[in-house]
């Protein structure tokens, strides 16, 4: 599991940058400041999480169990469901979407908390 959640997170990180450079070279001038603020933070938000992706999967060959695995899914849904939603903002969806973006957030606070607890819970 530790390569697939490893690989998942390098990609998540690859779309991260290309989203980063597509915000600062492709939408500047062609949105609004507001839209791409909103953007930049989607994209900051998923490089964090790609990394906490890559992090846990080395984490998970010292601490195994279901709870390191539940934090990778869980950043990864959170990268989804909040990134996603923010840029979906930022292209002009209905503001009523929004209403989604802190289950993303909340999605990422339950990763932190889930992988603190896998290492705490486990057997030195």
């Amino acid at each position: 599991m530790q390569r697939t959640f490893f690989a998942m997170g390098a990609i998540f990180a690859l779309v991260g940058v290309a989203a980063g450079a597509f915000g600062a070279h492709g939408l500047q001038g062609r949105i609004p400041a507001e839209r791409l603020l909103t953007f930049e933070t989607g994209a900051r938000y998923q490089m964090y999480h790609a990394f906490a992706i890559m992090l846990v999967a080395l984490a998970g060959a010292r601490w195994q169990g279901t709870l390191i695995h539940s934090a990778a899914w869980l950043f990864a849904a959170g990268i989804v469901v909040f990134s996603g939603s923010l840029y979906a903002l930022a292209f002009g969806a209905p503001r009523w979407f929004g209403a989604i973006t802190p289950l993303g957030g909340l999605a990422f606070l339950c990763g932190w908390l889930v992988a603190a607890l896998a290492v705490l819970r486990s057997q030195p």
